[in-house]
This record gives structure tokens, sequence and C-alpha cells, in this order.
């Protein structure tokens, strides 16, 4: 399958300069896309402006930071952090004295959770609640924003905010047997999806992934419309996941995840940027490659798609430079062992019958099956035991580069964005990594 929404040209920074607002919509925790982004920000010298989602009393209660926690989210972020909790999602949220829907959950077990049922009108309420107090508190945040935000300065909104697993002992397991189970104890995610159980985790990955995005969009309305009316530039970016297009046999070729349970939300997030882009609002969605982050190393086998880069690096015009990331890989595989072992396990786990039917773009994301978990994360297991360290894997090294590229195409697309949705595929991660590496050493020469 070739995209045509996939990006095919370097693109180039024309709007955002020193001075200007770089807000980030989410949270910074630990490694992740947003990193990226964020160097690329404070390389033009813009001006740092986050969020915090605030954190849970023992009691439940939501709460800003305290003084000690802000400070050290400040700091991670290199600039000013807006103090009032954006929480997304409604697991937590529930009528005054009344049962949160991760309370509800805590009363299944894995004998009864695919019969047991909830009460839709009452998690309609705690949607309504969880609604109402993050857009109170969005309403507090773009106030304290707008004042920020002087003449003559172009604002890059940058959303991050994805997730929303509640913490129930039952779909922890029942996640441990979708993603990383094997023979026996492997299980179907249609059966969670068809369940009670997996449409309220659904429901609740759009609420965080999906429809935060809504929000930021319409409750930045007015500092939009000021900020435009004066002659400069808004900007909306979100991070998605819909597959990627690496080289299969030679030929980029989309593959994807399975089963990728936050598929429907990251659709639903096309669509909100594709409504805005109709009302002439400049929101975009980036479809990035895979990579490990601390919440996709749940997925086991999602990082295999990364090792294929290698290939791309030298097919994209990758010179002394790509030649040295495919030597830093092999030094981190055990001695008897070659990248070309690496990539022809990869080979045949893309060629096999098996995984075929899976690189279906209309019908993602699909269910896993029973033979296709099998491959994917028994191929996996057998790729990190070919390394010296299992917790130093070629898949961390390629990561942190995609996240260098994703972040650079992404910041450099927002002066001309070309459209609501844009797959980021090794192609042209391969060829800003060359370009931005090998400038580089041609400058220090």
């Amino acid at each position: 399958m070739k995209n045509s929404s996939s990006q095919q040209q370097l693109p180039e920074n024309t709007v955002f300069k020193s001075g200007d607002i770089f807000v980030l919509f989410g949270e910074l925790f630990g490694r992740g896309y947003a990193t990226g982004l964020l160097d690329e920000a404070r390389k033009a010298g813009m001006k740092i402006v986050g969020i915090t989602v605030g954190r849970r009393n023992e009691d439940n209660t939501l709460r800003p930071l305290d003084a000690e926690e802000l400070a050290a989210a400040e700091e991670r972020l290199g600039g000013k952090i807006i103090n009032i909790p954006l929480m997304a999602g409604f697991d937590l949220d529930a009528p005054e004295g009344g049962q949160t829907p991760t309370d509800l959950l805590a009363d299944m077990s894995l004998t009864s959770w695919e019969d047991d049922k909830l009460d839709w009108s009452y998690i309609e309420q705690c949607q309504n609640i969880s609604a109402k107090r993050f857009t109170d508190a969005l309403t507090q945040v773009m106030a304290e924003l707008d004042g920020m935000i002087g003449k003559g300065q172009n604002v890059f909104f940058a959303h991050t905010m994805a997730g929303g697993i509640p913490k129930a002992k039952v779909f922890l397991v029942l996640a441990n047997r979708i993603y990383k189970g094997t023979g026996a104890r492997h299980m179907s995610s249609q059966a969670l999806i068809e369940s009670d159980l997996g449409k309220l985790i659904l429901k609740n990955f759009d609420a965080v992934s999906a429809d935060t995005f809504g929000h930021l969009i319409e409750f930045s309305s007015a500092i939009r419309e000021r900020v435009e009316a004066s002659g400069c530039q808004v900007r909306y970016t979100a991070y998605g996941y819909h597959g990627s297009e690496i080289l299969i046999d030679g030929e980029y070729r989309w593959q994807t995840y399975t089963n990728y349970t936050q598929g429907y939300a990251k659709m639903r997030l096309e669509g909100i940027a594709e409504r805005a882009w109709a009302a002439g609002i400049k929101a975009s969605v980036y479809n990035c490659p895979e990579i490990r982050t601390n919440s996709s190393d749940v997925f086991t086998g999602i990082e295999l798609p990364l090792i294929p880069l290698l290939l791309a690096l030298k097919k994209e015009g990758g010179a002394e430079w790509a030649r040295e990331q495919w030597q830093a890989c092999q030094a981190l595989l055990a001695d008897n062992v070659t990248l070309d072992d690496v990539m022809d396990k990869i080979r045949t786990m893309q060629a096999s019958d098996v995984m075929i039917p899976f690189y279906n773009f209309s019908a993602w994301p699909m269910p896993n099956s029973q033979a296709q978990a099998d491959l994917t994360i028994g191929t996996s297991h057998e790729i990190t035991q070919m390394h010296r360290d299992g917790k130093s894997l070629i898949s961390d090294h390629l990561s942190t580069f995609v996240v260098e590229a994703t972040g650079q195409l992404i910041f450099r697309s927002s002066s001309a964005p070309t459209g609501p949705v844009q797959w980021l595929n090794h192609d042209i991660v391969a060829r800003q990594l060359n370009a931005t590496h090998d400038r580089a050493r041609s400058k220090a020469a």
C-alpha cells in the first residue's frame, strides 16, 4: 500500500522564531516522541509553556502539583507550567459519593469479565462529570495562557495526550495475555473489545487520546482569533499511529502492529483534525513510525519494524553517519550474531502467510490471532536474545533517532502544513536523519 498522505519533501521552518510561544499540551514524562519536538522549539528560541495533568490524593481528589513537583516538572520541560490540573479520562470520576468506573471494574474477575455488564447510563454520568471538570479547568488554563501571549508572537500547540488505561487488576492480567501471551497464554483482542470492559476502555481511550485535541482547538479559539487577527500564525499538531511504511523486500510498504487497541481513538483523533482543517484551522495529526517508549513497551513486537530503518538509511543516500549506525547496532549484538541474521528473522516474519492478511490498510485495526501473536511475540523474544544485553537493544538506539527526525519533520512542516493527516514513514525519516547528520559533519569539517 502506498499512502497518498505520506510526506515526501523535507520541510523548512519559515514561521516560528525566537520569542514565539510553544505550548506542550500534555505533561512531559520520560522518553517519548514529544522530546524531539521540544528540542526543535528550543533550538528556534521559542518560549516553552506546559500544562500538568495534576496528581491524585489518596482520597482520589485531583490537585495541582506541589512546589517540589512543579519545580521538577518545569526543569524537565525547560519552561513554565500552568499549574491547573488537566487530567483527562473519566475512569476516576463519579457523582458525589458514587463509585468510579475503575471501582466498578474492581468487581470483575478472570472468570466473569466477559459476561459482566456495566450500567451505561451511570457511565455516561461519569463521562459528563469528567468532561465538565476538564473543560472548566481548560477554560482557566486558556485564560492564563492568553496573558502570556503578546503582540507579534506566533503560537504552536503540540497535543501529546494519550493513553487512558484504567488501573483495574483484571485488565492488567488480560493485557499481558493479549499483548505478550503466546500458546496457551494467548488471548483474543476481539474478545476484549466485544465485552463491556473493552467498550469502557475504548471510550476512555477516546476521551484521553482524541477528545482532548478537540477541546484544545475549541477552547483556544479566542487566542487563535486574536493572534491571527494581528497577522501571526497558530498551529496545532498531534501524534497519531496508524501503521507506517517500512522497507519490505526493497519496497516501502505499509505495515502495522497488531492488535493496537488504541487505534480506534487514533482514527477519532484524525477525524477531529479533518473537521478542524475543513473549518480553516491548521490542525494536523502526524502518524509516526513505531518506537519504544514507556507506554509502547507493553506491546511486545511493536519494536520490530524499527530495525529495517537501517535499510532505509542506506537506501536514502546515507553516507558515513549511516554506516556508523550499522556499526553501532552490530556492536549491540552477541559475538556470533550479525545484523543480517536479525534482518533475516524480520524478513521471514514479514513474508509469512500468517502476516500477509494484516497488511490490509482499510481493515485497520484488525484483531490479533493466535498464529500472528505467536509469530510476532516469538520473533521479538528471539531477536532480544540475539543481543549482548537484553536492556540495550537496537530498537532503543534507533528509537532516539526516530524521535529526533519526527520532531524536526513535524516542527518544520507546521510552517506550511499540507493536510490534516500525514504519515511520516521510514523513507522521509531516513532522509531527514541523513541530511541532519551529514550536514552537521560537513560543518564540523
